[in-house]
Formats: C-alpha cells, structure tokens, sequence
C-alpha cells in the first residue's frame, strides 16, 4: 500500500509507470513528472477493463484518492458504471449552472406578465432603452395574471436591485445562500425603502417556488427572510376631507365646502363634473375613469327633461378592484344606482363626449380616458392637498352615511353601504357574496339620493360650467382675482 512519502517522493523516468494502492486504485507517474490518481474496474454492461481517473497528486491527497476510489466502488456494486455516472453528473452540473437565478426568473416573469422578454429586448435596443408600461403591447404575448404596470415594476426593481448581485449565480447554489439573499434585501432597506424590501423578497420567494415546481431547484430560501427585515411601516389610509371631524354637520359643510372650491377652480368642465359624479357615486377612481356609455342604464339620452328612477350603472366585474375569481364571477357587475344629480351630471357629459370612447375623456386624447392625476390636481389647487384625494370620497360618504342618528337609519344600512361600495365582507370569498350583488337595490338607490341630496344641495347646475374659462390670464392678478 501506498504512503503519502511514498507519493511524494514518486520520480519521473523515462517512461510512465504505477505505484499501486488497494482495491485497484494506483498513481500513474508520467515522463512529464505528472501523478494521477487512477483505478482499473470491469464495466458491469460490457464486462470490459476500463480505467477510471479521479485527480492528481497533489491536488488530490492520498486519503481523498482512497475516497473516491470507494465512491466508486460502491457504484459498481449497485451494478452501475462509474464513469457513465460521472458523466452524467457532469453533464447535471453543466444544466445546474446554465440554469443562474435570473434565467429562472425571467422564466417566472414571462409566465405571470405575459410580456415575450426577447421582444421587449429588441424594442429596448431599438429606443435607447427607454420602455414603460404604455408601449407593453410591443411584446405583450398573451393576457397574464399581472397587468403591465405591476409588470414593469416587478422587473425593474429585479433588474437594479436582485440581478447585479445574484442574477449570474446557478439557482440550486443559493439554496444554501440564505445570507446572501438577506444582504441583498437589506442593502434596498439600508436606503429606507423597507416595503421594498419586503415586495423584493416575495419575488426572489416567486421565483424559487417557480423553480422547485420547474425541478431547476429544491428549496426556497427566501421564504423566511420577511422575519430578519424591519417590520414594514403601517399604511397610511388615504385622507379624506372628513377626517377627524367627529359631528356630522361639520363632516357635511367640509364636503360641501371642498365640492365649492373645487369647482371655483378654472379647468375643463368635464374635470370638475367627474370630481361631482364621483362624490355623488363614491366608486373607485379607475372605475370613474374607464366609464363608458355602455353601462349606463335607465336614462332616456335623446329627451333630457324625462326622468330617470330607474337610473343604473352597471361597472363589469372585469373592471372591478379584486383578484381573478372576483373580475370572472358571471353575475358579478357592481350596481350603481344613480340619484337625479348624477344623471344630471351625466346628461351633460353627453352634450360633450357622447360617442367617445369614455364618459370622461382625456383632454389631449379624446379616445383616452381622464388621466388619473387629473381629479388629484383638481383638489390640490383647490388647497387640499394632503387633506383629500379622490379615494378620500369614498371614506366620506362610508363615515357619513354609517354615523347617521338611529332615526334616519334602518336595520342592515351598514352592510348595503358595504354592498354600495363594493366590499366584499370579511371572511366572505367573491362567489359566496356574487348573489347578492343587486340585492337591496331599493334601499341602495334610497340611500345614493338622500346622500346626493345632502353633498349637492348647493351646487349649481352642472349646464353652468359650460362655457366656463377654463385657463388664467397669462398677465394680471389671475388666480387671486378669480
């Protein structure tokens, strides 16, 4: 048996030779004074002499020598080749590395966006690399789960932020990496955006469960990392006009008082009648925006003085705020009843965007909807900033309307002002409540016109802002004069 003076002290001659081992493991000295470390063995399938080589000395020592030989061994027993093992652990490994952390995660991303990455990247090349959202139809393949603006942020924030550091590494290494993905984590904190942080390692956590499914990893080393970062700051609810007032009268005049400013203000009438439909409907802002005449119904379009009780907005549940169950539920339209000051509004509307593509269109682009910053500068130069935001409506009219004295209310308003608002009750999936989407309708509509009654009572008839200045004076007091 060999020794490891014996290894060492192993000289070349003029031709190579072997220092045997044990159990056919053996040195081979080269001419070149090279040591390699070999072993003989029959090939179970063929019952030939092949020769296998583990490494040189002294790279490989004697005792590593001995371990490998005994891997081997206990290969043959099994009845398998070594070498075709081997081989194929290697050729393992190659795919292993071929499959990096951001392969995988562009894998990942086109399956959720949608988008074709090998597209987007000719459209990058083609404009200086400036892409956004708006121009996703260039290489969007087909309808995903994510829209394109959650898109653009996913990969964004993995492009700056994850790839630099680990994009290039073998998905299976980082398993075992847990350290390494905090430090990535914690250096997007160190800069104070801990949510962030937090969205980061949900989508490094996407990507390795998309692995371990795809059989391209094991384990999903991110999963607890949420733990070692800063608690996430508590969200800030968005301000309405209301908040803080703890009497109703007062609630009543901040609302009507802000409506007043607002459409004080010198800007297109369709801006200031959207910011008096939404108060009057309390929907969400996109749905205002995407609002089409399509879903209208009830309202005699070509006689304007014909009443409209029956007045109806029908938003598509596809439109609506939730995940996918929620936008594909069969009968899951939100109903909007409509009071008389809402038709109103919208039989203005119709003087001025009637077979436009939205109720509310753009004013630069006609066949786009109001952009959604318009309502939110509307309110700024009325001075409410930080104090109101078109969400700010629905809060409004959700504090106002449940705090009512017991006599004007009735037994069940609070859960139809939920159904009003589109709030599915907690603990209640879509398809449990999607029955009930057009329950309560009357009382709904009852509730929608005695709160139309109470915000609008001053307000002028909406014809009046027709005609209206809608800019300032380039020279002269302007604003303060107005």
């Amino acid at each position: 048996m060999l020794t490891d003076a014996k290894v060492k002290a192993a000289k070349p001659k003029d031709k190579p030779y072997k220092l045997g081992d044990s159990g056919q493991l053996y040195l081979y000295v080269s001419p070149a004074g090279g040591r390699h470390w070999r072993m003989n063995y029959v090939a179970p399938s063929t019952q030939k002499q092949k020769t296998l080589s583990f490494g040189s000395y002294p790279t490989m020592t004697l005792a590593e020598a001995r371990a490998a030989r005994d891997a081997a061994k206990k290969i043959l027993s099994a009845g398998r080749d070594p070498a075709i093992e081997r081989r194929v652990a290697r050729k393992e490994q190659a795919q292993s590395d071929a499959n990096t952390f951001e392969s995988v995660a562009e894998k990942w991303f086109e399956l959720n966006s949608g988008w074709s990455l090998e597209k987007l990247r000719e459209y990058r090349a083609a404009n200086s690399d400036k892409w956004s959202w708006k121009t996703a139809r260039h290489w969007t393949k087909k309808p995903a789960p994510w829209s394109a603006v959650h898109s653009a942020d996913v990969l964004k924030s993995l492009e700056s932020d994850v790839f630099p550091s680990i994009g290039s590494l073998p998905i299976r290494s980082l398993e075992a990496r847990a350290p390494l993905l905090l430090e990535v984590l914690q250096e997007v904190e160190a800069r104070g955006a801990i949510e962030t942080a937090h969205r980061l390692r949900q989508r490094i956590s996407g990507v390795f469960v998309y692995g371990i499914a795809a059989g391209l990893c094991g384990a999903d080393p991110a999963a607890s990392l949420g733990k070692a970062l800063a608690k996430k700051p508590r969200s800030k609810p968005q301000p309405s006009v209301i908040d803080g007032i703890q009497k109703q009268e007062d609630r009543l005049r901040a609302i009507k008082n802000m409506l007043a400013k607002c459409e004080a203000q010198r800007c297109r009438a369709s801006t200031k009648l959207a910011l008096r439909f939404l108060a009057f409907t309390a929907v969400r802002s996109n749905e205002l925006r995407f609002a089409s005449w399509a879903e209208f119904e009830g309202i005699d379009w070509g006689n304007p003085h014909t009443p409209a009780p029956e007045a109806l907005w029908r938003i598509p549940a596809a439109r609506m705020k939730g995940d996918d169950e929620r936008k594909a539920e069969e009968f899951g339209d939100h109903l909007v009843p409509l009071a008389p000051q809402a038709v109103a509004v919208l039989r203005v509307m119709w003087l001025l965007s009637a077979g436009l593509p939205y109720v509310f269109p753009g004013e630069r682009h006609l066949h786009k909807p109001i952009s959604e910053n318009t309502l939110r500068a509307l309110l700024i130069r009325a001075g409410y900033y930080q104090r109101h935001v078109p969400h700010g409506f629905r809060a409004a009219f959700s504090t106002y309307m449940n705090d009512r004295p017991l006599s004007e209310r009735k037994d069940g308003d609070r859960e139809v002002i939920d159904l009003m608002l589109a709030h599915v009750p907690e603990g209640k999936s879509g398809s449990e409540t999607a029955y009930n989407r057009a329950g309560y309708m009357d009382r709904r509509r009852e509730l929608a016109c005695e709160y139309a009654d109470l915000i609008g009572a001053d307000l002028c008839d909406p014809a009046e802002h027709l005609g209206k200045p809608i800019r300032y004076a380039a020279t002269g007091p302007g604003r303060l004069a107005a």
